[in-house]
């Protein structure tokens, strides 16, 4: 039987509890407009195989978005914790960092959207840049 790393996560009130089987593949900050007032700019890349809901799944709402966005919001109903894409159907799909309880080993790898950046945020590390999504 081979160990794992469980990684924990959960929104602010614990309504929301979720583990996942191995550390994201990818995390990233977004600097868009729409990230930064989710409260979600940093986020990881996780695998739908390895999301598991301990409890709560049903307490967390989706945002849907007016075109041309097409990328939906998750929240807990309760606290408002974004979840970043957490619902998604997608086999890989952006979680918000801020979610996991457990400490990572990645640090962040891209910085997207840096055109709309504000002012006063200052990119404190060595990590690729890109105006839009990275290529």
């Amino acid at each position: 039987m081979e160990a794992f790393l469980v990684i924990q996560g959960s929104c602010c009130c614990g309504t929301a509890r979720f583990q996942l089987k191995r550390e994201p593949s990818v995390m990233g900050t977004c600097h868009c407009s729409r990230c930064r007032k989710a409260g979600a700019s940093t986020i990881v890349f996780v695998k739908k195989e390895d999301l598991i809901w301990l409890q709560g799944r049903d307490k967390v709402a989706l945002y849907r978005p007016n075109a041309p966005y097409k990328y939906g919001r998750c929240f807990c109903k309760g606290c408002g914790t974004s979840l970043g894409e957490i619902l998604s159907d997608e086999d890989s799909f952006p979680i918000a960092a801020n979610a996991l309880d457990t400490t990572l080993t990645s640090k962040v790898q891209f910085h997207e959207f840096v055109s709309e950046k504000p002012d006063w945020y200052e990119i404190c590390d060595d990590a690729p840049q890109s105006d839009g999504h990275p290529s």
